[in-house]
């Protein structure tokens, strides 16, 4: 008797391991037979979040696939939440969302992060290239906020550098945003002899941006001398490529950094040298494409209301971040604009699928 439960018990696990073999190939024949695309569970990380796939988004009728609109932005697992539901908005609410090619940019290369993109995202065109972080790592003074003060932030500034020669213009967008309007709108705006268009705020007070150190040095001060500054953020800009390169923007914005290196002359990471070289030339873009702020202010990050007026991009800049909000349950209103573009899947609903 002993001996027949020792059989069975064998045979029952004989059983199971190919029980076991056979799921294992079966997605490989039914994908192949069938042509259906299953879903990969991928084990859970610490640092890179699962995401559901998201739908395909077609061209209408009216597009022309030669039309190529480029979009830069970041690739931080810290942000990558925020990424791809920028992402989505902006495939979402495009007229030709196929004509949309985006350029990431990551300090390393992170296979996690492109297996991410490339399974939630299986159709979406888009390249990533590498940020040499110790291009700025000796030019990057500390700032009010620690996020602030990290290498990629300042990849903007080199974006004619990193970008291949055929992308001549390009809208650089930050991940804790939302597109809700057709991104060609932006992509269309007429840059003139500028070389970077933006929502302008000349109600600012610009002053605030610059140290007392800055506007008591008349050398200093005097760049603006010969312009009308506004404050402009740059996690919303559409850039002439080409007019960058041959003007030296990013030389010129590096020179910047090594005065505030020395002298210490802003507060504010990246955005004081585009400050410092473009405010008061460049070219207004409606307000509605940043209702920026909604992130609250960089030391606390207290909620805000929205601005009155229409909108056409959602920007969470500021210490608070919509996700970090709805999963702590302490939301701000704005951020429940933000969650339907969430394609966060937790842990235990990515194993249960």
């Amino acid at each position: 008797m002993a001996f027949h439960n020792n059989h069975l018990h064998f045979s029952i696990s004989l059983l199971g391991l190919l029980l076991s073999f056979l799921l294992i190939l079966l997605p490989a024949t039914a994908t192949a037979t069938a042509g259906i695309r299953l879903g990969i569970i991928r084990k859970p990380s610490s640092d890179v979040p699962i995401f559901r796939e998201a739908p395909a988004f077609r061209n209408g009728d009216s597009c022309k696939r030669d039309e190529k609109i480029h979009v830069a932005m970041t690739l931080d697992s810290n942000y990558l939440r925020g990424t791809m539901a920028a992402v989505l908005s902006i495939l979402q609410h495009s007229t030709c969302p196929e004509n949309v090619e985006f350029h990431f940019l990551w300090a390393r290369f992170d296979s996690e992060v492109f297996s991410c993109i490339k399974t939630t995202f299986p159709y979406l065109n888009f390249k990533v290239y590498r940020f040499d972080s110790g291009r700025v790592r000796g030019k990057i003074s500390k700032s009010i906020r620690q996020a602030l003060d990290q290498p990629l932030n300042y990849a903007r500034i080199y974006l004619a550098e990193i970008l291949p020669v055929e992308v001549k213009r390009v809208i650089y967008l930050d991940s804790d945003l939302v597109v809700v309007d057709d991104v060609a709108e932006l992509w269309g705006v007429d840059l003139g002899d500028k070389v970077l268009a933006a929502p302008e705020y000349c109600h600012a007070n610009f002053t605030k941006y610059f140290t007392d150190q800055f506007w008591s040095d008349r050398k200093l001060s005097e760049t603006f001398s010969t312009r009308q500054p506004c404050y402009f953020n740059t996690g919303v800009m559409v850039v002439d490529i080409k007019k960058w390169r041959s003007g030296k923007f990013t030389q010129k914005m590096e020179d910047w950094m090594a005065v505030q290196k020395q002298r210490r002359i802003y507060h504010l990471g990246s955005l004081p040298p585009f400050l410092l070289v473009l405010a008061g030339d460049i070219r207004a873009v409606d307000h509605r494409w940043n209702q920026h702020g909604l992130g609250g202010d960089n030391l606390e990050g207290k909620c805000r209301s929205l601005h009155p007026g229409p909108i056409s991009l959602l920007h969470w800049s500021g210490k608070g971040k919509p996700w970090l909000r709805l999963d702590s349950r302490r939301p701000c209103t704005v951020d429940h604009l933000w969650a339907p573009y969430d394609l966060y899947r937790p842990s235990t609903h990515a194993l249960e699928e």
